[in-house]
């Protein structure tokens, strides 16, 4: 073989062996598109997940208050709140807890429970979460998770 056939191909391969800058630009476009539209739709799932998590929290407080309820008869006072479903209330006899499996943490915004018995909606204790902005009211993803609905 002459040693122009060997430069030659030489040549072809280390010029098919890079990347262009349009083929990266193209890349980078292709990428920037898949983001522009996929990436919103996965910060919104997120947020249904929280809204799903609390509603399942506040499931599970609704539960823990009436096994409460059953054992000693009535539902935690205002002033005891959730905190009586850990911890066993001074003067409490009845009370076999405890009635929920791990402390109460906060809701998926990072704001804590709200108790409020008597509730306004019904014999049974108001269990919320004010959504993500943390203050009653709101819409979307501000609006308030409870347990009445």
């Amino acid at each position: 073989m002459s040693s122009l056939n060997r430069n030659r191909r030489k040549h072809s391969r280390s010029a098919r062996a890079g990347v262009t800058l349009i083929e990266m630009l193209v890349v980078v476009t292709i990428i920037a598109l898949f983001a522009a539209i996929v990436g919103p739709r996965l910060l919104h799932r997120g947020d249904q997940a929280r809204v799903v998590a609390a509603k399942q929290e506040i499931s599970n407080i609704q539960l823990a208050l009436g096994q409460y309820k059953l054992d000693t008869g009535v539902f935690p006072t205002q002033e005891l709140g959730l905190a009586a479903l850990r911890q066993q209330p001074a003067g409490m006899d009845q009370w076999h807890g405890p009635y929920l499996v791990k402390d109460l943490g906060n809701d998926p915004w990072g704001h804590p429970y709200v108790y409020k018995y008597p509730g306004d909606h019904g014999d049974e204790p108001d269990v919320m979460s004010y959504g993500a902005d943390g203050q009653p009211g709101g819409t979307e993803l501000n609006a308030d998770v409870v347990s009445w609905k």
